[in-house]
């Protein structure tokens, strides 16, 4: 493959995607549920205080944990990235941005769980990390998209000079190349059903 940057722009907003998709939706629905369910929350909840739990505080590192596994991988992906760099790079900070403030609102709410407000203010918080995470991993599908589609387009160039040779050596030298490029471009496409 060439190290050629391949000239591709972003036609679509980052910080507007929609979830169109049916698989994209049935991903995230366990955690839209979880998010929503904080909505439906009593309105007036015990008056005892029954202390502080530590299973929220379990919960909240390994969310926290989670996203900086999601934000390391992230960075990883956005160092190589030749496209898209400076929508990942601004991804990856709106992942970071969100992530602290659902810190800091989750930390408040353990702290009092009896608090209604706090409760409240936890749940815009965990729908933003949850966008800021869905944006990140559309734009990095959109990037391994991008190199599949660069693979396919040295496959076809490829195919073509093959079509065009004009003695037996050229032939066989193309032929292996054509073997090469298409068992990279079948490697790729199996890594991208996994």
């Amino acid at each position: 493959m060439s190290a050629k940057v391949p000239n591709m722009k972003l036609k679509v907003d980052p910080q507007d995607l929609r979830i169109q998709t049916f698989t994209v939706e049935k991903l995230l629905e366990p955690l839209i549920i979880q998010v929503t369910t904080l909505v439906n929350c009593p309105q007036n909840p015990s008056s005892k205080k029954k202390g502080r739990s530590k299973r929220a505080r379990v919960l909240l590192a390994s969310v926290e944990e989670a996203t900086w596994n999601l934000l390391d991988k992230g960075d990883k992906i956005a160092k190589e990235a030749l496209v898209f760099k400076q929508e990942l790079h601004a991804a990856l900070a709106d992942v970071r941005k969100e992530s602290q403030a659902l810190k800091v609102s989750a930390e408040a709410f353990t702290s009092d769980p009896c608090s209604l407000p706090r409760r409240q203010a936890v749940v815009p918080a965990a729908r933003s990390l949850l966008a800021a995470v869905t944006r990140l991993l559309v734009l990095a599908d959109m990037l391994d998209v991008a190199y599949l589609l660069q693979h396919l387009a040295v496959f076809q160039r490829t195919f073509e000079s093959l079509r065009n040779v004009s003695s037996k050596s050229d032939l066989q030298k193309t032929y292996q190349k054509f073997q090469k490029d298409l068992e990279n471009l079948d490697y790729l496409a199996y890594k991208r059903q996994q």
